[in-house]
């Protein structure tokens, strides 16, 4: 059970006597307007992707036993004095 061409035809005259021509032709416009600003929001989303620099951050090493060893709390040691 689809739809025909006879049931688009009813549709589309019943979408135009309720909004009428001329607000189905704004929103076309209206439509039409955010679809290219889409469009033209990811090309210059590519296109800054593409020229900006990749920053890393640097990378320190740390000893991890001594650093471990500082900032450690024994909690159960704390609470036993």
């Amino acid at each position: 059970m689809g739809l025909s061409t006879t049931h688009l035809l009813i549709f589309l005259v019943i979408i135009v006597v309720i909004f009428g021509t001329k607000k189905l032709r704004n929103i076309g416009a209206d439509l039409g307007g955010a679809v290219k600003g889409f469009k033209d929001g990811m090309k210059d989303g590519a296109e800054k992707a593409s020229d900006a620099p990749v920053a890393t951050a640097p990378v320190q090493q740390v000893n991890s036993a001594s650093a471990t060893a500082k900032e450690t709390i024994d909690v159960e040691a704390k609470t036993k004095a």
